[in-house]
């Protein structure tokens, strides 16, 4: 039996309905659960001591949150996992922030993540690593692992995110949780502190698809003090309910078949479309081509674009400074202290990548092949509604073990990286565990705006794979 503090916040509210349950008498238990278990997990690097927000009978009232190090909030530390920050406290609201604060939100704690987003473990971080709720020896995924495991733990209701090239999925994949990163544009980046802006989104960490979808009808839409926020209406009307998946064309890549995956995510995978095919999708084979191209560009655009919004960090005006007879030299020691390996590794990549002498070379060919992809995920919108891939090739991996190897833990991402270079939402689902208990999912990727299409779709499918009532799960453990 799940305890109270491992509902989904829709069990909570029935509950509470019936008088059976109280939100606010939970987050206390919540709350000694985080500071009591968070020496093990490394979930968290600051607890939110703050009281609950006005908020009527909004649905997220009194559910408390994990946040991201990288989404400001007014005096908390926003600190990005970097030594460098490590002191800043910022001195207003994110827009994702004061929109939870209006629906009545309870703040945990500010999540450990990878430095400034760069990572795919949680181990590029000042703080301690985060580990895996399922097994401690493993990551729990970047960079958003934190808020992933604090869900997964029973630690926070839900979890806010960043998905730059995978950051919220392959986190929720590692943790069993659900993942959702949107269309870029359909949540406001008003603080979320930039690591590559054309690619950045604010994702949502958590235990459901209803849970997910309740926190991004709550965040999604224009932001007048976010120009780059997507004008197209979100649609507030109540979910499709339905026991099939009748008609919807599922795209299924042919390139799957020779890429290398583990073989239980293999299985998983075939296994998973077997159970959409039951409940009516019609699988629809399809070739990906240049799509599959999309790490080298994304690694190049991630670098060019971290190298140019990282430039700030001089010690100047955020963050911690170290003193020098110039500027210069200043700057170097600044950063030489301030900055982790893996920031350093990126900031001189895209340095280089956009030198005189390689920006035609390197990122100029990448942002034409990332238009190249935009135009073929169109095209294959033509003749599919959603396409199906697995989440990540491996389950979660041992801590340590890809550290040094830099191109290994970039290609963990080569299955997240496609939606992000093309701007498109992807969900992905827990779908069962493997034979040393570490969970497996779904990723469902859809056309700009379509998050509705998915998370209909994945309700569907979700309720088919009962993935909750698996028993090795961290929520079915005794304390």
């Amino acid at each position: 039996m799940k305890s109270f503090r491992h509902l989904t916040m829709h069990e909570a509210r029935c509950l509470q309905a019936a008088g059976d349950l109280s939100i606010r008498t939970l987050h206390k238990e919540m709350a000694l659960a985080a500071h009591s278990d968070n020496a093990t997990l490394g979930a968290f690097t600051h607890f939110i001591e703050e009281g609950p927000s006005p908020g009527g009978t909004h649905p997220l009232r009194n559910f408390s949150a994990a946040i991201k190090a990288n989404i400001a909030g007014k005096g908390w530390p926003t600190h990005c996992g970097s030594r460098l920050l490590q002191n800043y406290r910022s001195p207003f609201d994110s827009t994702v922030v004061a929109r939870l604060r209006a629906a009545g939100s309870r703040f945990m704690g500010i999540t450990t993540m990878d430095e400034f987003g760069m990572g795919s473990s949680c181990e590029h971080t000042t703080f301690s690593q985060v580990v895996n709720p399922w097994d401690h020896g493993r990551t729990a995924g970047g960079s958003s692992g934190g808020s992933a495991a604090a869900v997964a733990s029973g630690l926070a209701w839900f979890g806010l995110g960043s998905d730059t090239g995978g950051s919220v999925r392959l986190p929720a994949h590692f943790c069993g949780v659900v993942g959702l990163k949107p269309t870029w544009g359909r949540i406001s980046r008003n603080g979320l502190v930039a690591f590559a802006s054309s690619l950045d989104t604010i994702g949502i960490l958590g235990r459901d698809v209803q849970d997910v979808h309740e926190v991004f009808q709550t965040l999604a839409g224009r932001d007048d003090l976010d120009a780059t926020t997507l004008v197209e209406p979100v649609d507030r009307s109540p979910l499709k309910t339905s026991e099939n998946l009748q008609g919807l064309r599922l795209g299924v890549p042919e390139e799957l078949k020779s890429m290398d995956l583990d073989p239980d995510v293999r299985h998983d995978f075939q296994e998973s479309i077997k159970r959409l095919e039951y409940l009516g999708a019609v699988s629809v084979p399809l070739t990906l081509g240049n799509i599959l191209d999309a790490v080298p560009a994304y690694t190049v655009l991630n670098c060019a674009e971290a190298a140019s919004n990282l430039h700030r960090f001089d010690g100047s005006l955020y963050g911690s400074r170290v003193d020098a007879e110039s500027y210069l030299g200043s700057l170097e020691k600044t950063r030489t202290e301030g900055f982790g390996a893996e920031v350093k590794r990126r900031l001189l990549l895209g340095a280089h990548v956009l030198s005189g002498g390689y920006q035609q070379r390197y990122y100029l060919r990448a942002c034409a092949t990332r238009e190249t992809i935009i135009g073929d995920f169109r095209k294959l919108f033509t003749r599919m509604d959603v396409l199906a891939l697995p989440t990540a090739p491996t389950t979660a991996f041992a801590l340590g073990s890809r550290l040094e190897n830099p191109l290994g833990m970039h290609l963990t991402d080569v299955l997240t990286v496609p939606a992000s270079l093309a701007g498109l939402p992807a969900l992905t689902v827990p779908t069962a565990v493997n034979d040393f208990g570490l969970p497996l999912s779904l990723q469902l990727v859809g056309p700009a705006c379509s998050e509705r299409l998915l998370v209909e779709s994945a309700l569907v499918f979700e309720k088919q794979v009962c993935f909750r009532d698996v028993k090795e799960a961290p929520w079915h453990r005794q304390p």
